[in-house]
């Protein structure tokens, strides 16, 4: 069996791939900023679960929280980078503040932790990293997007890794859900831009922060189905770069592709009627 060690691990989908990988068999260095709500959440797991302090963005609690999984374990074969925070509202409105804190989490603390556990990795030879990105890793809508923006970052250099670690034996996915039935739309992981400008209002990023509200608790993901589903998956030993969950996801995915086909296809009707030859190799 495999030790997982698995950021956010006390609520959410990181409760549900902790939960998982518990009835796999596998021990789980579970991580969250307070340990006592993990062992809460799981109180039979006895010695297969190892609760840790954890902040993503306090560098010290990431080494302190990788070193205690080592001690307890011996190794670390899987990482979970699951911790994360959502800012909802329109980009202009969103402050220099606001933008930071969702990079710090979403992406520099996730950074954070991937340094600390790849050299356990390399040295093994072996072990796989999942980063828990999004549907808007891929396709990012109104209202979204200083959220989004982290997890294209993360799709970034998720695939560089990817092509760089594939040589030494280690696995990389992003795991992209759609909306799921998580605590991710409450004010615990989500925060909305403290300026509303009035022009928003009545456009699509007015209505999102409306759709937000309503449809909390009540996505079309169940989060008790996407746990093992990632688990098992990573179980396999066949895990794809990328994985799709909920059908909301394929949908939207499957219509970016078409709109880049279309995208593609305007371009190569622009090549065809102009003697611009950057133009045209653009377009192929």
């Amino acid at each position: 069996m495999a030790v997982w060690f698995i950021t956010g691990a006390a609520r959410g989908l990181g409760a549900e791939i902790t939960r998982a990988a518990l009835a796999s068999g596998h021990s789980v260095v579970a991580a969250a900023r307070d340990p006592r709500s993990v062992r809460e959440a799981f109180p039979d797991a006895g010695a297969q679960l190892l609760p840790v302090a954890l902040d993503v963005t306090d560098a010290g609690q990431v080494q302190a929280a990788v070193d205690a999984g080592v001690e307890a374990f011996g190794r670390i074969d899987v990482l979970v980078n699951n911790a994360g925070r959502g800012l909802l509202g329109a980009v202009e409105e969103a402050s220099d503040a606001e933008v930071r804190a969702v990079y710090e989490t979403n992406v520099f603390g996730l950074l954070s932790v991937t340094r600390a556990v790849l050299p356990l990795l390399r040295a093994q030879r072996s072990g796989h990293v999942v980063n828990l990105s999004s549907v808007g890793g891929f396709v990012s809508s109104p209202g979204w997007g200083i959220y989004t923006s982290t997890k294209f970052a993360v799709e970034g250099f998720s695939e560089s890794m990817a092509l760089e670690l594939a040589p030494l034996g280690i696995g990389v996915t992003l795991v992209e859900p759609g909306y799921f039935r998580t605590d991710f739309l409450d004010s615990s992981s989500l925060h909305e831009a403290a300026v509303a400008i009035e022009d928003y209002a009545g456009g699509p990023a007015g209505a999102m922060r409306t759709t937000a509200e309503q449809v909390n608790h009540r996505q079309p993901g169940d989060p008790t189905k996407a746990g093992p589903a990632i688990v098992s998956v990573i179980d396999s030993g066949r895990a794809p770069l990328r994985l799709q969950l909920g059908s909301d996801c394929v949908a939207s995915v499957e219509a970016k592709l078409v709109a880049v086909r279309t995208e593609l296809d305007a371009w190569r009707e622009v090549a065809a009627s102009t003697d611009h030859d950057d133009v045209g190799a653009v377009a192929g």
